[in-house]
């Protein structure tokens, strides 16, 4: 397959910014030129992409961040995924009849946690004032964006639900009773208030930083934001994929006992690199559990755009998600075993199970209590269940399947700041508005199991085995790329596929993000109602016919999809004393910027 390239690599020395939309890109750069760093750039980015991107990430979503200082000698992760409310327990979905948490509505909700997560990032890494970073989301709240077509399909399966269900949300996203045009100039004026609301009472402290970076952070967790949210919740029955009106479980006190906390990563070396992940509270250790897998298998030398190539990445992902069913989970509530899962004496007898025709069946680990999981999860999630309006990051009702309800940025600056971060949830279309604050609240619960028993299972207090996984690289100890991508499931098989091509085959980050993409359907979906199709492979069209034949030979049941379909990854790199950027040209709205 001849090497195909939508755009010049980008290169520069004093900064490189990547995200999933222009005007959050644009935002990132504008913070580094006025004399912020990577992290204020983060954070500025972040709270743009809310504005701009509703229906993919909101102000009540949660992140992800991790990053590594110039100034520290580890990465660091700052978990900003908020847990469940102390009341979701297993008894109180029960008592409603209920063996799997909704996908929409008041009943799915966790803490909204992205909020904090930015605080803490500025108040340890950034240099800017409060003022600064909030201006430009503020800014577009306030005068408008443009909104996206692909805001807008999100909108149009939901219409008549806002209108006769949610009005909170028909006050937001149908203005003057109907659904915005493509392009149209979009206000969301509410939410520009709440956020004036907590600048100026973070004022109100004095003109320390500090000061004001907790005041704000008090103002949303324990204060006016946490009261709204608090009477919304209490006072409210609504519509949701149950097919009847619930109320919710969210209160005011579980904000209030909840903060972002800061981790280690989890990390694995490959080829002189060492690759940074979330815990397995995030899905993160998948990829890097392929990694050692693929590290069995001689991937480097086979080649990338091959079906041999294909199948392998593929069977070990199979192997790797089943161990993500059977295992993952918060693990503050599970014991979790992640040293054994990353071994490379674990790597070589999962390794031993990638024969030569694809797979067609979840093959359990031998670790013990893998395989009575993972039956118990794949009878559950194999069940029909009926598909509602906006469950989860891959469903809209009544419109195409649209992979990726998430965002992602990466940035680094001449100073060797890094950051990756992937911000999610408080989808538009997935949970109504809170009035008086202009945005609705995190569905995440959705991705906890009705079962006892299991890492994932619904427990009080609990965080839900997110499938948000930022990727940061570090090489001899400095930060070397930051890489990610929308995208649910997908994420960590877009993302390792685009960096195996740049690792280990030498495409630049541009090329080996256009290069035509794939990925499984597998094992059991993150997300309401839970499907999946046991050796369902999706591969975009580009491909050579050759390469289709031979997988479907080797039993991959293949679903062939349009040219630039798959994956919407997003990266940067510090290398050989330049900064590099890049970012998919697949639905035409992400950029990187380099100077």
């Amino acid at each position: 397959m001849a090497p195909f390239i939508t755009r010049p690599e980008l290169s520069g020395t004093f900064g490189a910014v990547s995200s999933t939309h222009w005007l959050g890109t644009s935002v990132g750069m504008s913070v580094l030129e006025r004399g912020g760093n990577a992290f204020d750039a983060a954070a500025a980015c972040g709270f743009t992409l809310q504005i701009v991107e509703p229906h993919l990430n909101g102000p009540g979503g949660e992140v992800p961040i991790i990053l590594k200082s110039a100034g520290e000698d580890e990465p660091v992760v700052i978990c900003g995924q908020g847990v469940s409310p102390a009341l979701a327990s297993l008894e109180a979905f029960r008592s409603l009849g209920l063996d799997m948490v909704p996908g929409t509505g008041l009943l799915p909700a966790v803490v909204p946690g992205a909020f904090d997560a930015w605080m803490l990032l500025l108040r340890d890494y950034g240099t800017l004032p409060l003022e600064d970073i909030f201006s430009y989301a503020i800014d577009y709240a306030e005068n408008g964006f443009p909104l996206l077509p692909r805001a807008i399909a999100s909108i149009i399966p939901v219409e008549d639900l806002f209108r006769n269900e949610w009005p909170t949300s028909a006050e937001v996203w149908l203005p003057h009773d109907r659904v915005p045009k493509p392009a149209a100039l979009m206000r969301t004026p509410a939410i520009a208030a709440t956020y004036r609301r907590i600048l100026d009472e973070a004022r109100a402290t004095g003109g320390d930083r500090i000061d004001q970076i907790e005041a704000a952070r008090t103002a949303f967790y324990r204060g006016f934001v946490a009261e709204a949210i608090d009477r919304f919740y209490r006072s409210a029955e609504l519509f949701d994929t149950t097919g009847r009106r619930n109320g919710g479980l969210l209160r005011g006190d579980d904000l209030a006992r909840w903060s972002a906390t800061k981790e280690r990563t989890v990390s694995r070396d490959f080829h002189g690199l060492t690759v940074h992940k979330t815990g397995p509270w995030g899905q993160g250790p998948v990829f890097l559990q392929q990694l050692a897998l693929l590290s069995q298998l001689d991937i480097g030398s086979l080649d990338p755009y091959g079906a041999d190539f294909i199948h392998t990445v593929v069977e070990s992902a199979k192997l790797c998600f089943a161990d993500r069913e059977a295992f993952y989970g918060d693990p503050n509530s599970s014991d979790i075993p992640v040293q054994t899962l990353l071994s490379d004496d674990y790597a070589r007898e999962r390794a031993k199970l990638v024969g030569s025709e694809a797979s067609q069946r979840l093959a359990a680990s031998h670790l013990s209590g893998a395989a009575e999981r993972l039956e118990r999860i794949a009878a559950r999630a194999g069940s029909e269940v009926p598909q509602g309006p906006g469950g989860g990051e891959v469903t809209f009702a009544a419109v195409p399947e649209i992979e990726g309800d998430t965002v992602h940025l990466d940035i680094v600056d001449r100073f060797g700041n890094m950051v990756s971060a992937t911000p999610s949830g408080g989808w538009l279309q997935s949970s109504p508005v809170v009035p008086g604050l202009g945005f609705p609240i995190s569905t995440r619960a959705q991705m906890f199991w009705l079962d006892d028993g299991l890492p994932s299972t619904l427990r009080p207090g609990t965080r839900p085995r997110t499938t948000l996984t930022p990727t940061l690289v570090t090489r001899d100890g400095e930060g070397f790329l930051a890489i990610g991508t929308p995208g649910g499931d997908q994420q960590d098989q877009w993302s390792l596929t685009v960096f195996l091509r740049h690792v280990l085959h030498g495409h630049g980050l541009q090329r080996a993000i256009d290069a035509p993409m794939f990925h499984s359907k597998h094992w059991p979906g993150s997300f309401y109602p839970r499907e999946y199709e046991l050796g369902r492979l999706l591969i975009e069209d580009r491909y050579d016919a050759s390469v289709l034949d031979t997988l479907r030979e080797r039993g991959h049941k293949l679903s062939v999809q349009e040219s630039w379909a798959l994956g919407r990854v997003c990266a940067v790199e510090r290398r050989n004393g330049l900064l590099y950027g890049a970012a998919t040209p697949r639905h035409a709205q992400s950029y990187a910027i380099v100077r």
